[in-house]
């Protein structure tokens, strides 16, 4: 296995010590069942919608109050996992994207849990979960245009040696490290606050990798839990 390591910044430690994330990498094999990925993520938007787990709403409003803690208005710039659910409770169902990208969103809708999916080639040393200085630069479309902007300092922030790869925690991912089937390695993080119990977010971690190992037999998955109370 590729050598990858995230880690997490003490200035976020202080703003949350109670964070712990699950991180998982994958060493890609081929893909011979792409339909994978639509086929989880339909599934899981009929079951948010029929049988939510009874902390799923706590665990959104928690991610809604960190936001708040680090200057972010969360009606503004929501997580990703309320993001996606909103969408789902709106329109019953959410359109397939990407094999592998449809597979982490559909683990982000049933767990209510913020997943992020990276192309570990296109980084520049290892991902840091820290705040910003509001210096970096963080590679967004505008107008279909590529451009560039910058975080606000103290905004919670992902990033490598080159830059911002997510912006406002989880909220908008960069275009450099963007994750698509075609990649050969590639890095998931699933980001769990107090209110999501912890064998949840391994049943999560569960959900990621068994859609893997459907869609591309093969595949070599490590996992390694993240925590801020330890960084």
């Amino acid at each position: 296995m590729f050598a990858f390591n995230p880690s997490i910044d003490p200035s976020v430690s202080a703003l949350a010590p109670e964070f712990t994330a699950l991180s998982i990498l994958v060493q890609a094999a081929p893909v011979l069942h792409p339909q994978v990925g639509e086929e989880t993520l339909a599934r899981a938007c009929r079951d948010m919608l029929k049988q939510d787990f009874p902390w799923a709403e706590q665990h959104l409003a928690q991610w809604a109050e960190m936001f708040k803690r680090f200057g972010t208005k969360p009606k503004r710039t929501p997580c990703s996992a309320d993001a996606l659910r909103k969408r789902v409770q709106r329109d019953g169902t959410m359109a397939a994207i990407d094999p592998i990208v449809d597979l982490y969103n559909a683990v982000s809708l049933r767990f209510a849990i913020p997943v992020g999916g990276e192309n570990v080639a296109a980084y520049a040393g290892n991902p840091l979960l820290t705040r910003a200085t509001g210096n970096e630069l963080f590679d967004v479309y505008k107008e279909g245009v590529l451009s560039h902007e910058s975080p606000e300092p103290g905004e919670v922030i992902w990033r490598d040696d080159t830059g911002v790869t997510c912006r406002g925690w989880n909220w908008r991912q960069g275009v450099r490290t963007r994750l698509s089937i075609e990649q050969k390695q590639m890095w998931f993080v699933l980001e769990r606050l107090p209110a999501m119990p912890l064998d949840a977010l391994q049943q999560a971690g569960d959900m990621l990798e068994h859609g893997i190992q459907q869609m591309m037999p093969g595949a070599s998955v490590v996992r390694n839990v993240l925590s801020a109370s330890q960084s």
